[in-house]
């Protein structure tokens, strides 16, 4: 049975907007160890108690899955501090990093001189379907 610290191996596919957006299936299962926030928190409680074998299709809502949209996490920066922005266009993601941490953007806007940078995870606001199986549990 999964409980705290238990090593768990999922088959899973994630359907996202009804459509595939991951999947294990040609792979090897997902593992992680419960508890430890290795896989998002609404998928964690879902498998709590259950058992090798068992197998569940959950939705999980934005709050307990990669979040809501938070407006605030955009920013406008001059089209100057992109690298090679010329060849990009919206929707590509880009590198940034700041006081020593690095994080990846998702070009929103692109203006004659200023460039808006979504910090937002892809999948924030989004409720994700889950079809998984629990491989195994020890």
């Amino acid at each position: 049975m999964i409980k705290k610290d238990s090593k768990v191996a999922i088959d899973y596919t994630l359907i996202v907007d009804g459509k595939v957006a991951d999947t294990s299936k040609g792979r090897a299962p997902l593992e992680y160890t419960q508890g430890a926030g290795q896989i998002i928190v609404g998928l964690e409680r879902v498998l709590e108690g259950k058992n090798a074998g068992d197998k569940i299709s959950v939705d999980i809502p934005a709050k307990d899955a990669y979040g809501e949209i938070n407006p605030e996490a955009t920013r406008r920066v001059p089209k100057t501090a992109i690298r090679n922005i010329d060849t990009m266009k919206v929707g590509d993601l880009v590198g940034a990093s700041a006081n020593g941490h690095t994080f990846r953007a998702r070009i929103t806007e692109i203006t004659d001189t200023e460039v808006v940078l979504d910090f937002n995870h892809p999948l924030a606001g989004k409720e994700l379907h889950f079809d998984v199986e629990i491989v195994s549990v020890k």
